[in-house]
């Protein structure tokens, strides 16, 4: 008879209890949140240097549930004990934009449909001085510092802020770099200024209200001619449209798994919690 392996806990994420310092509304559909307080300070020091370059870094937020009455940071286990898991706090994941030592605050950009979803009407209805939780950050990529790459950048409305930060970033290292981000919005309203190489092309896509998420940016991912040469591609966005676009790049562009940085950040009717337990199951395979 084998003796069972114990298992390790898993260890708790550390829960950084930010101040809303203010926020921006920078299209129909797009709101800034400026985050700041004493939780700057281990937020960083908790973070790798690398983590903090990263220019598709995440934060995990915890929203309580509208009047609940309960407040940052949550005991999460004493909570299960005693409320129904409907009541709980839920975790939503969002890329933070930047991070300003020098003013101490984090900026996240949160997609805005009225009153849809949870993390929306929050960041629409924020007021400074609102406190919320958060863990991480997570993530690691950093757009490729070599002149000879051609940068293909590939996402929807929730991959803007990992995009636009990657485009900066690319700007101040490799001013002279080329290629082309295609990036899909609801309407024109919702297109950005952004920071980006002169050999940055940058192409919005609508969907204007008829076309399903992801459709236009596939569509035009079929139509593009990726350069030949050294290509290197940032793609993210909602999971049909990565599963769509993983297969142009592998089987009609001839891209090795290593050339691109792919994933799915949302699902078409799913809410987080669901869409991350599908992670898990066939349907939320990109392969």
């Amino acid at each position: 008879m084998s003796t069972p392996t114990p298992t390790t806990p898993r260890p708790r994420d550390t829960q950084h209890v930010f101040v809303v310092e203010r926020s921006e509304r920078l299209s129909p559909h797009l709101v800034r949140i400026h985050l700041g307080g004493d939780a700057f300070e281990a937020f960083i020091a908790g973070a790798s240097p690398e983590k903090i370059r990263a220019t598709d870094k995440y934060v995990k937020f915890l929203f309580a549930q509208p009047g609940s009455g309960l407040e940052p940071p949550y005991d999460l286990e004493a909570l299960r004990e005693r409320l129904d898991p409907a009541d709980l706090p839920v975790r939503r994941t969002y890329t933070v934009r930047s991070v300003d030592e020098a003013a101490r605050t984090i900026a996240v950009d949160f997609v805005v449909h009225g009153d849809e979803g949870v993390a929306g009407p929050w960041a629409a209805a924020a007021q400074p001085g609102d406190r919320v939780a958060l863990s991480g950050p997570g993530g690691l990529y950093f757009p490729d510092e070599d002149p000879a790459t051609t940068h293909v950048f590939l996402g929807d409305d929730s991959a803007l802020p990992a995009v636009a930060a990657a485009l900066e970033a690319l700007a101040a290292t490799v001013p002279d770099a080329r290629g082309t981000a295609l990036i899909e919005v609801a309407t024109a309203a919702d297109e950005l200024a952004l920071t980006a190489p002169a050999g940055v092309e940058v192409r919005w896509l609508h969907r204007d209200g008829d076309a399903t998420p992801g459709e236009p940016l596939v569509a035009a991912t079929t139509q593009f001619a990726a350069t030949t040469g050294r290509v290197r591609v940032f793609a993210h966005g909602e999971r049909s449209a990565m599963k769509a676009i993983r297969r142009i790049l592998v089987d009609d562009w001839a891209l090795d798994r290593s050339d691109f940085s792919l994933s799915a950040y949302w699902a078409l009717g799913r809410a987080e919690d669901r869409f991350q337990a599908e992670k898990r199951e066939p349907i939320g395979a990109l392969e």
